[in-house]
């Protein structure tokens, strides 16, 4: 069955990985990307799709009602697949606000939108959330995250991720509304914009400059391939049972300083470096407040209800992503000079 689907925060990092795949994938699908291109949005990174006819770009803020409803009415959306969001908890500990604007309001929005234009035609329509495993708080040196785990949120931004999951789930019980929400550990993989730990840490091995690891490095994440992940959001698309929760996680969990020792050894290696040469620009750095100490999903549900599990281990996923990074260094350059943010204009105002 053919799917009109908007897909909010298109032109993010995990954003433009699911453009991509349902762009190519769903040929018959219309697809609908809209984002407020903010400083972590690059339509520079779906140059590969932008000619094709199931492809849309629109430029817009989730906040924005009118426009919002304009889209559902030209493309008679019915599905959101919802990533946008602002996602990086250093920027939400400094400017909260922000946060609860785009994440909280911004998500109320677009249901709000899908409500009222849906109405009592239900049929075939999915609001689908994409979440973050903060929402659950921090874990000590055992147990895992399960879909039914109370949140407790530590930072802004995932108290604000908290907030919108549960008014989305919040539209499901009051007004019947068909949802979905997945729950994912840290992603990673190419078209990563370098202020999260992979990107960040690659550049700066690449320009010998130092590694920044808060505290002790000790803190734990599960790492999940960004392309693992879009292809489990497939899956719980077409086939996740409406108002559920599943939980995606890679089954990768590192501390963030052995994470960084690896991506300099592997780094080092491709660039014929003497080994261990990067290691000696780690700088400890004073830690982040409200540092959670270990995140780490249980995936079985989705592995059991859905048959889908991750296809990477972080070192099959390190390796290609850093090979991607190296090949792709004007794609870098463009993204820590703020030249990516001229292809829009470029592309689309011409």
């Amino acid at each position: 069955m053919t799917k009109s689907i908007l897909i909010t925060g298109g032109a993010g990092f995990i954003g433009s990985h699911c453009v991509r795949h349902f762009v190519k994938k769903y040929p018959d699908y219309p697809i609908i990307n809209f984002d407020a291109l903010t400083y972590a949005g690059n339509i520079e990174s779906l140059s590969d799709v932008d000619n094709l006819p199931n492809y849309e770009f629109v430029k817009g803020d989730i906040r924005d009602a009118e426009l919002v409803s304009s889209l559902f009415d030209k493309h008679n959306i019915d599905s959101v697949i919802h990533f946008a969001a602002e996602s990086h908890v250093d920027r939400s500990i400094t400017n909260p606000i922000d946060f609860v604007e785009t994440n909280v309001l911004g998500t109320c929005t677009l249901l709000n939108v899908a409500k009222t234009k849906w109405g009592d035609n239900l049929d075939n329509k999915m609001f689908y959330h994409i979440s973050t495993d903060e929402v659950y708080g921090s874990l000590g040196t055992t147990g895992y995250f399960v879909e039914d785990t109370p949140y407790d949120p530590r930072s802004p931004y995932s108290a604000s991720k908290a907030s919108s999951d549960h008014f989305v789930r919040a539209y499901h019980h009051t007004y019947g509304l068909p949802i979905l929400i997945s729950n994912c550990s840290n992603n990673y993989g190419p078209y990563q914009f370098p202020e999260k730990l992979i990107p960040l840490m690659i550049n700066n091995i690449i320009k010998e400059e130092p590694l920044p690891v808060y505290g002790d490095g000790l803190n734990i994440r599960d790492w999940l391939m960004v392309t693992d992940h879009v292809e489990a959001i497939d899956v719980v698309y077409h086939q996740g049972k409406q108002g559920e929760t599943y939980n995606i996680g890679g089954n990768n969990e590192r501390t963030n300083l052995d994470l960084v020792h690896a991506l300099c050894d592997l780094v080092d290696k491709k660039l014929g470096r003497e080994e261990g040469h990067s290691r000696s620009l780690v700088t400890f750095v004073k830690d982040r407040p409200g540092h959670d100490r270990r995140y780490a999903i249980d995936a079985e549900k989705i592995k059991n209800d859905l048959g889908w599990e991750p296809r990477y281990t972080v070192e099959q996923g390190l390796e290609e992503t850093i090979a991607w990074y190296l090949e792709n260094t004007e794609w870098l350059a463009h993204i820590t000079s703020g030249e990516y943010q001229k292809y829009y204009d470029k592309q689309y105002k011409s």
